[in-house]
């Protein structure tokens, strides 16, 4: 039942660190999100294999945190190369009169 709980809260990381950072234009609503999800389940499970107590907070401090730095790096770097991705391919198109905008 905590890993649900878990995989929930980095799911809402993700979702506030979508939000928060910029140029979110470039990127889907889903994938922040996911990624936080994700980070979050995995980091959790390690722990518990490492013996962590699934009750104590520590574990909780530790897959929340590495759940909200994966979810904001992971925004962070998707946008800036998806803009810089468009901007190539604009660039590219606008040399042979494709492109419009």
């Amino acid at each position: 039942m905590e890993l649900l709980f878990v995989t929930l809260g980095g799911a809402i990381l993700g979702l506030a660190a979508h939000f928060a950072l910029p140029r979110r234009e470039f990127r889907g609503v889903v994938l922040v999100p996911a990624v936080g999800a994700g980070v979050a389940a995995v980091v959790w499970v390690a722990l518990t294999w490492l013996g962590m107590p699934w009750d104590g907070g520590w574990i909780w401090v530790i897959s929340l945190v590495a759940s909200a730095a994966a979810a904001a790096g992971t925004g962070h770097l998707l946008a800036r190369r998806r803009q810089e991705d468009d901007a190539r391919t604009f660039a590219h198109l606008a040399r042979f009169g494709l492109a419009r905008g």
